[in-house]
């Protein structure tokens, strides 16, 4: 039997689905009884994720979608978001510190940094017009000695 598991969610690109994302992630990757620490990494970067979605890929247009697949295999949790919004130029000035492309929101710009600096792994692939696909990974120190 695999010891991997997964579910894949879809949902409207409206603002209050922010926090039905987090809750919904949070409960899935629950079944390896994270610290509250490693818990609340995974809400604060799915939050990060889906909102950059819907603020900067739809422009909060709601009839986007965004869709978030979760794996767990082992101690290790990926995480993908993605949405068919209006993509990313320059996703090397996308990933820097403090940026922002929507200054007139007081965006703090730093999603991207968020996200790099809670999780073991991050891959960005966007393209002005194709959207944009987060995935992310990390391996949860509190069921480490389980799968070693």
């Amino acid at each position: 039997m695999s010891d991997k598991n997964m579910m894949k969610l879809s949902f409207s690109a409206r603002s209050e689905n922010e926090s039905f994302a987090r809750v919904a992630v949070a409960a899935f990757i629950s079944q390896l009884d994270p610290t509250m620490n490693e818990l609340t990494d995974i809400k604060t970067v799915v939050s990060e994720a889906v909102t950059n979605s819907i603020i900067h890929g739809y422009d909060n247009d709601p009839n986007g979608i965004v869709t978030i697949t979760t794996e767990i295999e082992g101690d290790m949790i990926r995480i993908t978001i993605e949405d068919q919004g209006s993509g990313i130029s320059d996703l090397e000035q996308a990933r820097q510190p403090l940026y922002t492309s929507k200054p007139e929101l007081e965006r703090s710009g730093m999603g991207f940094t968020i996200m790099e600096n809670f999780m073991d792994e991050v891959d960005i692939t966007s393209a002005p017009g194709a959207g944009t696909q987060i995935r992310m990974s990390k391996r949860m120190e509190s069921k480490k000695a389980l799968y070693n």
